[in-house]
């Protein structure tokens, strides 16, 4: 794994599919200090106020057969819309200028939603993707993580 130097004023996404937590160092890349900036989070309502429909059944042009149709997930395609939105918010503060150096913090399966959705423009300021997910840990416990990521050689 390569060396990660999060230096002053880098941003830090730490996100999962129903939180994602935005924060900013405003220590220096040997002291990191994240100060959070923003929070945003995705209420997903139980499974069985988002669909209890019965699979459906596909039926063959030819014959009587019949077969079940998979369910759609409802809470993956909410989670899914949640990255989505939070890419978008990320974009906007790029385009604005706010940031210029982010560090992205995501389970793999959200790391890849959110590689999908962002901007290329946001694509080049990211200084790297780590695929751990550290949205439930304290922020004391993100800043060991992001500072012993800096100490690897």
């Amino acid at each position: 794994m390569d060396r990660i130097r999060i230096s002053s004023k880098t941003w830090v996404l730490a996100c999962d599919g129903s939180k994602a937590l935005l924060f900013q160092n405003v220590g220096d890349a040997k002291a990191i200090e994240l100060k959070t900036v923003e929070v945003f989070v995705e209420p997903h309502p139980p499974a069985r106020e988002l669909g209890t429909d019965r699979p459906g059944r596909v039926y063959e042009s030819m014959g009587g057969s019949r077969s079940s149709a998979r369910e759609t997930d409802r809470h993956q395609q909410a989670e899914d819309r949640f990255l989505h939105e939070t890419a978008g918010k990320i974009d906007a503060l790029v385009r604005a200028g706010t940031i210029t150096s982010l560090v992205l913090a995501a389970p793999p399966r959200a790391m890849g939603v959110l590689r999908t959705q962002i901007s290329p423009a946001t694509k080049e300021v990211i200084l790297a993707e780590i695929t751990k997910d550290m949205v439930k840990l304290p922020t004391a416990e993100i800043q060991q993580h992001l500072a012993a990521m800096g100490q690897l050689r």
